[in-house]
């Protein structure tokens, strides 16, 4: 049985989802030859671990108990008397998770699996890559810091997946990759990166009103709490810019050109988020549904999309011919079109769900999966 040993960091949405698909997948691995053996989690404030890393695991029901823990908004601390476990406070999290990569990086092996939103697990990730660890990233933030992180993380590109920091469960990474890779070479690609956005500018298409359809993608459970979160842009720009790294392009997020669906004086340090969406966003609908028309009288549709062409890196709202797979797009789904020299006329599409709990969670274990050769 290949025992793959697991340290996974944030335990929001997605990896509470993570621990359950690993759980209900037991029989499936062990059928595969495969064990996974989580021996630490960690939250922004806490950490619960194994007392022996290099033997022991976090057993199934105090994996339960973590999703559960952190579902109602209670620490992990709170699991100090429960079950085979250490927990440690914020100020020994950061030690301990580097002295697990330690002792496992260069002996057993050991994948950190960041599923946190933040920017602060960047300097144990780094650490991680010079210890022999393999990095698994659903978070965004490390890929689009400073090239000199960027670099370091993909060093070892054996070692590292994140094919869930731009289309979920979306077979993105791998297949721009596998172009790359048998020499085909990519010159532009188009896509819709959020479920948010590709919603809100399908609906507008047929004539309801901008703030209507933002609030009823509120409704939904589509947006952030705050909107304006999905509207700023800066999630997409963020997976335009791993997207552009991979093709080679040097750049940083800040050179990245961003179009804001909403103006500076609507900011979240200026207006209230209830007064936006009740006062806010009717202000909006009139310019929105200009476009549409000016769009529409010249055959094709808007779409809030990432653009990487040559030099270019941008994103906003681009008109797109309306028999497209980018206009043909409805709902939330994620759509990418990649052309290069095979895919020249006929882009390569890739479609589906890009976003969700569940979508992305069975992303990040894929790429979990992917790297066992790498364990014994």
């Amino acid at each position: 049985m290949k025992k793959i040993a697991l340290l996974l960091m944030g335990c929001g949405g997605v990896g509470r989802q993570l621990l359950h698909h690993i759980i209900a997948c037991r029989p499936l691995h062990s059928k595969m030859g495969v064990r996974l053996r989580v021996v630490g989690v960690c939250d922004s404030k806490s950490m619960v671990a194994a007392p022996d890393a290099s033997t022991a695991e976090l057993d199934d029901e105090l994996l339960l108990q973590v999703c559960k823990v952190k579902s109602s908004g209670s620490s992990l601390q709170t699991l100090s008397n429960f079950g085979e476990c250490n927990v440690f406070s914020i100020q020994e999290t950061a030690r301990e998770v580097t002295d697990i990569a330690t002792l496992l990086g260069t002996s057993t092996g050991v994948a950190l699996v960041d599923c946190s939103a933040s920017s602060e697990t960047i300097g144990v990730l780094s650490q991680a890559v010079d210890l022999g660890c393999c990095v698994v990233l659903a978070n965004k933030k490390s890929l689009t810091s400073s090239l000199e992180y960027y670099d370091k993380l993909v060093s070892q590109p054996r070692r590292i997946r994140y094919e869930s920091t731009v289309g979920a469960g979306l077979p993105v990474i791998a297949s721009i990759n596998r172009m790359l890779s048998s020499g085909d070479p990519i010159y532009r690609i188009v896509g819709s990166l959020s479920g948010t956005l590709g919603y809100v500018m399908s609906e507008v298409e047929g004539g309801k009103p901008f703030s209507q359809v933002v609030n009823a993608a509120k409704s939904l459970g589509y947006t952030e709490p705050d909107p304006r979160d999905d509207l700023s842009g800066t999630d997409v720009a963020r997976k335009a810019l791993i997207l552009a790294r991979l093709l080679g392009h040097r750049i940083n997020l800040d050179t990245i050109k961003i179009e804001s669906l909403y103006p500076v004086e609507m900011g979240p340090d200026v207006m209230p988020v209830e007064d936006f969406l009740v006062n806010g966003l009717p202000l909006l609908d009139k310019d929105i549904q200009n476009r549409i028309n000016k769009a529409s009288l010249n055959g094709k549709v808007l779409r809030y999309v990432c653009l990487i062409e040559d030099s270019r890196c941008e994103v906003g709202i681009q008109e797109l011919p309306r028999d497209s797979a980018l206009g043909r797009l409805r709902g939330s789904d994620n759509v990418l079109e990649i052309y290069s020299c095979c895919y020249k006329t006929q882009p390569l599409v890739i479609q589906g769900a890009g976003a969700g709990n569940d979508t992305t969670a069975a992303g990040v274990l894929a790429d979990i999966l992917d790297i066992q050769d790498l364990f014994s």
